[in-house]
């Protein structure tokens, strides 16, 4: 039982720079990358193991249990920390998913072992609630993480009698714990609500009632979830009810790292709301360049996802169109590309990715050659030896819908390693075969690595996403200190 006692849920400026506040009325949070080389035991491991869990990730966004999907582990995943109370604790962030839960006391993790490195996630909970409150059966926050069940369905399995049900007095009875499948794992939850403040400057910013799963019990999931998605639960849904200029426009900018360990430690800024870009940032070489628009489609089946049409992959001069499947979504809620933050690789469907791959060997099979054995132990193609440098390696761009179109750096879509067998430098493709074109869901992935420096922006009022260039550790810094 709750007590009576009012206990914030409160996100606290600490030393490690959990969040910082800018005049401007901008919230930004430092993600950390989740991934760590002491998990993998070379790079072929590693590759193979994302390769593998993009592949599951997809495949439940197509056959979800629910209608959330939910995070990788390790390796593909950005988190941020919170302090709830007096506890901290790392969630992932998740652009896939559109509800906040956290692991509680007690919590029974079954085959969580290895499933995250505690030295890139350091609070990863349990926490203990004191003071939150069950949300009630009754409650459109009920309605919504159960797939929209009316009340009168969910209150009688709480138990709610007859009588009261008929006079809609059940508000004394909690939300029946819910669900979530996905990829490799599961969970169970109780939906609690609780006051978030947020210290940003005075008054601060105060969410009455902030809802959240709390979960006792999970298979291969240790780890809680911000969910960043379109749905009415998440994060900035939530906050966009108090602060609409906070919550209905944010980005976030992922540091290129190429799984380099240097790299990966430096933090990528998770901004909400609107920044203010200052001569000197214009100024900065590679630095500042506009956003390049593309509408957000609008997915019946699937209303958190954020879907944008794929149009075309140039490879060099070369432009192929992309299938109708990629460019719009259908009254079932097929189709579409979903911009997402936890799946590392970007997937295309078959007949698509062949011919985007075709394209790319027809220009450099007869210069490089094929690095067979390390497609096979990493799940990408194709690869090569690079032996004669990567000057042969073709431009890459994506053509969005809305006439936008986003040259790709080479390290976002081809990926340079020695191969500790041979001793030999090879690289790979970054992309991935997303199956074929009439499953249901998704036609395709736009992954994170894709994503790296790059500000991504998301903007609900207009619904429509942004890219723009950045150097992603400048921008943290600048930010910072303004």
């Amino acid at each position: 039982m709750a007590s009576s006692c009012s206990v914030f849920f409160t996100i606290l400026v600490f030393i490690s720079l959990f969040l910082f506040y800018s005049a401007s009325g901008t919230l930004v949070f430092p993600l950390k990358h989740s991934f760590s080389r002491t998990q993998f035991n070379s790079t072929h491991h590693l590759l193979k193991s994302t390769t593998v869990r993009s592949a599951s990730r997809l495949h439940h966004h197509r056959h979800p249990h629910r209608q959330v999907s939910l995070p990788l582990t390790p390796g593909s995943d950005y988190t941020l920390s919170f302090s709830l109370g007096s506890q901290t604790i790392s969630l992932y962030m998740d652009t896939g998913s559109d509800v906040v839960w956290l692991p509680c006391h007690p919590f029974d993790c079954i085959l969580c072992e290895g499933k995250y490195n505690p030295t890139s996630i350091p609070n990863p909970g349990p926490i203990n609630l004191t003071s939150a409150v069950p949300v009630s059966c009754k409650s459109r926050a009920c309605s919504a993480v159960h797939s929209s069940l009316p009340s009168s369905d969910l209150c009688t399995i709480a138990k709610c009698p007859l009588e009261d049900i008929e006079i809609s007095d059940c508000k004394s009875y909690s939300c029946p714990p819910f669900y979530y499948a996905y990829g490799d794992g599961s969970f169970i939850a109780k939906l609690y609500s609780d006051e978030l403040s947020i210290p940003m400057s005075s008054p601060s910013l105060i969410l009455q009632n902030f809802t959240f799963g709390c979960a006792h019990s999970a298979l291969g999931e240790p780890i809680g979830v911000a969910g960043f998605g379109r749905g009415t639960l998440s994060l900035p849904a939530q906050l966009a009810n108090n602060s609409p200029e906070i919550g209905n426009y944010f980005s976030y900018c992922l540091v290129s790292h190429s799984f380099d360990t240097n790299q990966v430690n430096r933090p990528s800024p998770l901004i909400l709301g609107r920044y203010s870009v200052d001569e000197k940032m214009k100024q900065m070489k590679n630095y500042y360049s506009d956003y390049a628009y593309t509408p957000m489609l609008e997915n019946p089946k699937h209303p958190y996802f954020y879907s944008v049409g794929l149009e075309g992959v140039s490879i060099g001069k070369t432009k192929i169109p992309a299938p109708a499947s990629l460019r719009r979504v259908d009254r079932r809620g097929n189709g579409g590309m979903v911009v997402d933050s936890g799946t590392t690789f970007t997937m295309l469907p078959l007949k698509f990715y062949e011919t985007v791959v075709t394209e790319f060997v027809r220009r450099v099979g007869p210069v490089l050659k094929r690095a067979n054995p390390v497609e096979e132990k990493t799940g990408l193609r194709p690869c090569y030896y690079m032996d004669s440098g990567s000057k042969n390696v073709p431009q890459l761009l994506l053509h969005f819908g809305g006439n936008s179109s986003v040259v790709m750096p080479r390290r976002n879509y081809f990926y340079e390693f020695v191969d500790e067998k041979v001793k030999r430098k090879v690289g790979c493709v970054m992309l991935m075969n997303g199956g074929d074109e009439g499953e249901s869901g998704p036609a395709g992935i736009l992954g994170n690595y894709f994503q790296q420096g790059f500000e991504v922006v998301y903007d609900l009022e207009k619904k429509r996403v942004g890219f723009a260039k950045r150097k992603c550790a400048s921008l943290w810094d600048n930010l910072n200190q303004h």
